[in-house]
């Protein structure tokens, strides 16, 4: 028998050894209308939430009363409902999309179908708009017990996701199988421990696995995001892999190439961001007669963007994960969540993640700063390149943060003008220093005479509100500006 073939008979003994009410578990024999599973798995989600489960369970084919088999004619993956499939339908229905899977078992005494629902993390989970409960053994509008719904909020508030379990009761001469451990002490420059119960040890303090109760261990979230083999192993996580894509154009008709990552985000990111180097186009210039190329963008700042996208990403949007799209003319850096602070105070705010255990992790191994959000690099290092300033946009739940390829200074529109002189006011204030007309000039590569252009672009940025003189009292030639917030 297969390991999964083996696990899933020891699930459905331990299930069916359970008492005759518990709220993350329901018993069926054929009743397999689809909005009472829908409504059902909202009920079991949040219940298992409720009770500290990893997940909750449907279960066709059992005697409620003696969890006796006796057989389901149900078979999930025949049923639709209208002309869509019944998995699709319910997770269409399903608010925030959260992970569920079918599982068909052949016993002696008729077919077992397992419905293995996660449980919700943060946010009560809704069927088509409605929220659900269990109590006792019966299935009940959240909003009919708001001590319940009180309950679950706190729930969410205190337990983060990356403690969360991934994956569950593995035997302990496998768990290693499923982690990339050697790279976990290579990245923090520890020497590797001799022995396997000397690297489950180390793995447990820094929460990447947990023991469990069955003498096996489990694998938190933590654990599989940073350091997995394999993400698709990992069923709630295998959409969090990065993805890089490159365009033929300037647009997303033709795709050249796309590429997912496999690994955890610490034991790959420095494949990641060999990859994308390699996929980079170049720029010819000459040094001292020699010819040679450089990147079109600056490392970098791709480095600290791609960093970002995978730090502060709102790893509870199912479905999504982060995403590199390169075009001839620029590159798209994308990660799921909004941002915590407003896009426009990136450049001074404290640093805030909701992923702090991950993020920490990534910065004690030197993909990230402690400090800041490493904007003030990125825009650094598009002045020093003279390129145009990074965008930054926020759609209903993405973020994404646009690179452009050098484009001469008399191409650029008004708006990449103002964008980039505010970004440059921004940097000098949080260097402790403020923009003048001189220093815009610099960062445009303008000459002297050129000082009335510079003007014009303050000018403009002042009238869009982007940035403010430090004293309006100030004769002309010495005036010296601020962002407009500071």
């Amino acid at each position: 028998m297969s390991r999964d073939g083996g696990f899933l008979i020891s699930l459905l003994t331990e299930l069916r050894g359970l008492p005759k009410e518990t709220g993350w578990v329901e018993f069926k024999q054929n009743n397999a209308q689809p909005e009472m599973i829908g409504e059902y798995i909202s009920a079991l989600s949040n219940s298992a939430a409720l009770e500290g489960k990893k997940d909750a369970y449907l279960v066709w084919g059992i005697e409620d009363e003696t969890h006796n088999i006796i057989g389901t004619t149900f078979r999930p993956s025949a049923v639709k409902k209208g002309n869509e499939e019944l998995e699709n339908w319910l997770l269409r229905l399903l608010s925030p999309r959260i992970m569920f899977r079918f599982f068909e078992i052949e016993t002696d005494d008729g077919l077992v179908v397992i419905l293995q629902i996660e449980r919700a993390s943060n946010k009560p989970v809704q069927f088509q708009g409605q929220e659900y409960i269990r109590i006792g053994s019966y299935k009940k509008n959240i909003k009919e017990y708001p001590e319940k719904e009180r309950e679950l909020w706190r729930i969410f508030d205190q337990k983060p996701y990356e403690d969360l379990i991934s994956l569950q009761n593995i035997p302990e001469d496998e768990v290693l199988n499923y982690l990339d451990y050697s790279k976990y002490f290579e990245l923090q420059d520890i020497p590797l421990p001799e022995n396997r119960y000397l690297i489950l040890e180390r793995l447990v303090e820094d929460k990447m696995i947990m023991k469990n109760s069955a003498a096996g261990y489990d694998i938190t979230n933590l654990g599989a995001i940073l350091l997995a083999k394999e993400l698709s192993k990992f069923p709630n996580l295998k959409r969090k892999s990065v993805r890089v894509i490159i365009y033929k154009g300037k647009n997303r008709i033709e795709t050249v190439r796309e590429q997912e990552g496999g690994k955890g985000y610490a034991s790959g990111f420095e494949g990641l961001i060999g990859f994308i180097d390699n996929l980079l186009p170049r720029n010819e210039v000459i040094e001292k007669a020699l010819r040679k190329e450089v990147p079109m963008y600056p490392e970098l700042s791709v480095r600290e963007l791609v960093a970002n996208a995978i730090i502060h990403q709102d790893l509870t949007l199912r479905g999504t994960g982060p995403m590199i799209e390169i075009f001839t003319d620029r590159m798209e850096i994308t990660n799921p969540g909004i941002p915590l602070v407003n896009t426009e105070r990136f450049l001074d705010s404290p640093p805030r993640s909701r992923n702090e255990s991950l993020a920490s992790f990534m910065r004690r191994v030197g993909v990230c700063e402690e400090r800041g959000s490493g904007i003030d690099k990125v825009v650094s290092q598009t002045e020093f390149y003279q390129l145009p300033a990074p965008v930054i946009e926020v759609t209903e739940e993405h973020t994404r943060v646009t690179l452009y390829s050098y484009k001469p200074f008399n191409e650029m529109e008004k708006e990449e003008k103002i964008q980039a002189c505010y970004f440059h006011a921004c940097l000098k204030y949080v260097s402790k220093d403020y923009m003048t007309n001189a220093s815009l000039r610099q960062r445009f590569g303008l000459d002297d005479k050129n000082s009335s252009t510079a003007s014009r672009i303050i000018r403009d940025a002042v009238d869009a509100n982007k940035v403010k003189p430090l004293d309006p009292n100030t004769a002309p030639r010495y005036m010296k500006y601020v962002p407009y917030w500071a």
